[in-house]
């Protein structure tokens, strides 16, 4: 089965804005080496950039340095820059078109926030029947503290991990999910 490797929302906001990504360490180096390891193999990468659709919103504003990619990110190779306002990659967007006119039948989920964005992606591709792998160490997020509660980076990353493990997803490691691409 055809694979698509999505790189979601690997932005400067998550590195020198208000939401700075903590774990796991490394998953930045991993979204890199992903991407290269899908350029080798011939498998197309997906570049996604979060765009705030509220007015006024302290994050993710168009035209900010916060909102542009990472300039690692964005000097690689990709075949799509997919342009998103809500956290689902496939909400409002042509990503499903693009990917069933390529026959590409599993995306591979990277970049960041684990819950929010790369979750809500994961959980809307097995909605719409494609196989899903989720590169474990290749994204990431960071601890929170809310009228909720509080939650550690690692136990939200671990917990999305697991579900997505349960029922929606393939979770392996950036290493592993290499390893399988050079085997053919």
């Amino acid at each position: 089965m055809k694979k698509a490797l999505l790189v979601i929302d690997v932005q400067n906001e998550y590195f020198t804005g208000a939401l700075p990504v903590t774990h796991p360490a490394g998953s930045f180096a991993n979204i890199l080496a992903a991407m290269d390891a899908a350029a080798v193999n011939g498998i197309p990468v997906v570049v996604v950039r979060h765009s705030s659709s509220r007015p006024g919103a302290g994050s993710f504003q168009p035209g900010t340095s916060a909102w542009d990619l990472h300039p690692d990110v964005a000097r690689r190779p990709h075949e799509l820059l997919l342009e998103k306002q809500l956290p689902g990659s496939f909400t409002n967007t042509e990503l499903e078109t693009w990917l069933r006119e390529r026959g590409i039948g599993t995306v591979v989920i990277s970049g960041y926030m684990t819950q929010m964005c790369c979750d809500t992606t994961s959980r809307e591709a097995f909605h719409r029947g494609f196989a899903v792998e989720f590169l474990s160490d290749a994204t990431g997020t960071l601890a929170f503290t809310n009228n909720a509660g509080s939650v550690t980076a690692e136990e939200l990353h671990r917990a999305v991990l697991v579900t997505q493990q349960l029922m929606f997803a393939t979770v392996m490691n950036a290493a592993e999910w290499i390893r399988v691409l050079e085997k053919g």
